[in-house]
C-alpha cells in the first residue's frame, strides 16, 4: 500500500496537482513492485488533495471515466509492466454532472476487472462535503477474482458499516482494502479497532491506508497515515509509523490461513441470516 503526501500545493490548479500526483506515485509504483509487491493499493482519490474539505466546482474538473480515462488507461499498463495487480482510487464521471468515488481494480497482466463506487458518504464536519461532489454507490460489494487471489475493496467511511464488509465475506472475498482519508481527532481511535474486528467477523485480509499529513488552505487535521495490514486473527503483520511522510506498506499475506481460522471459528456456518429482517426492516 502507498501512502502519499500531497507534492503540489491544493492551492494550485487541479490539473496540475492531478499531473504531479500521478508522477510522483509512478515512482512509488516502481518502488514498491521492486520490493516484489504483488498486489498495490493506492490511497483514496489518489491523485488529488482531498479537496471535500470543501465545496467548489472547480475540484469536478478531476473527474475521469473508468476504465476509459488517461489515468486507468496509465495504470493499466503499470500493471502489466510490473505483473501486480492494481486498486487504483479515483474521481469518476458516468455522465455529465453525475459523479463516483470509485476504486478500480486491475488485474497483474493488465486487464480492468472492474470497479467499486463508494457507497456510504459522510457529510459532515469539520469537511467532509462529500455529497457535494460524488453520487453514492450503486455496483453492490464485487469480489475480484485476481492474479493474487479474491479482492474486495472499501471506501473510507463504508468501513462504519459492518455489513458490507460482511457482504464482502459472503462474495468471497480474501484481501479487502479500505483506501482512506481520516483526520486525527475525529477517529483515529477507530482506525485500530474497526477494521481489525472486519477481519475477524469475515475471516479475510484487511488493508487499510490512510494519506499523511496537513493539507493546506483547509487543515481540517492531521491525515495521520500509519497504514497497516491485518490478517484474519486480526492481528497486524505490517503497519506504518509514519503519520505525516510518504510511505510503502509491504506485508506477505499466507492466504491458506483463511481456511485455518475458518475451519476453527464457523461463523459462516452459525450465521442465521433468517433471523436479521431487523436490520433492513428497520
Amino acid at each position: 500500500m502507498i501512502q502519499t503526501k500531497l507534492c503540489e500545493p491544493a492551492t494550485s490548479e487541479p490539473a496540475k496537482i492531478k499531473q504531479a500526483m500521478i508522477d510522483k506515485h509512478i515512482e512509488l509504483i516502481a518502488d514498491a513492485a521492486g520490493q516484489g509487491a504483488q498486489v498495490c493499493c493506492l490511497q483514496e482519490l489518489f491523485y488529488g488533495p482531498y479537496f471535500c474539505a470543501e465545496q467548489d466546482m472547480k475540484w469536478y474538473s478531476m473527474v475521469e471515466r473508468v476504465p476509459d480515462g488517461p489515468t486507468i488507461q496509465l495504470m493499466m499498463q503499470q500493471a502489466k509492466k510490473h505483473k501486480m495487480v492494481m486498486v487504483v482510487p479515483v474521481y469518476e464521471e458516468d455522465m455529465t454532472g453525475v459523479y463516483y468515488n470509485t476504486a478500480a481494480v486491475i488485474d497483474a497482466d493488465g486487464s480492468y476487472l472492474g470497479k467499486f463506487r463508494k457507497m456510504h458518504l459522510p457529510h459532515c464536519e469539520p469537511g467532509f462535503w462529500e455529497k457535494f461532489y460524488f453520487r453514492p454507490g450503486n455496483l453492490g460489494y464485487p469480489v475480484f477474482d485476481t492474479a493474487v487471489g479474491k479482492v474486495g475493496v472499501y471506501l473510507c467511511y463504508d468501513r462504519h458499516f459492518p455489513e458490507g464488509a460482511r457482504c464482502l465475506g459472503l462474495g468471497g472475498a480474501e484481501i479487502v482494502f479500505n483506501p482512506s482519508a481520516t483526520v486525527a481527532g475525529l477517529s483515529e481511535y477507530l482506525w485500530k479497532l474497526e477494521q481489525p474486528a472486519h477481519a475477524v467477523a469475515n475471516q479475510y485480509f484487511v488493508g487499510a491506508i490512510n494519506r499523511p499529513g496537513l493539507e493546506a488552505p483547509w487543515n481540517i487535521g492531521e491525515f495521520y497515515g500509519q497504514s497497516y495490514f491485518c490478517d484474519p486473527r486480526g492481528q497486524f503483520i505490517a503497519q506504518s509509523e509514519k503519520r505525516t511522510e510518504t510511505d510503502i506498506v509491504i506485508a506477505d499475506m499466507d492466504l491458506d490461513l483463511i481456511r485455518d481460522v475458518r475451519n476453527t471459528w464457523q461463523f459462516f456456518r452459525d450465521r442465521r441470516p433468517e433471523t436479521y429482517d431487523a436490520i433492513t426492516d428497520l
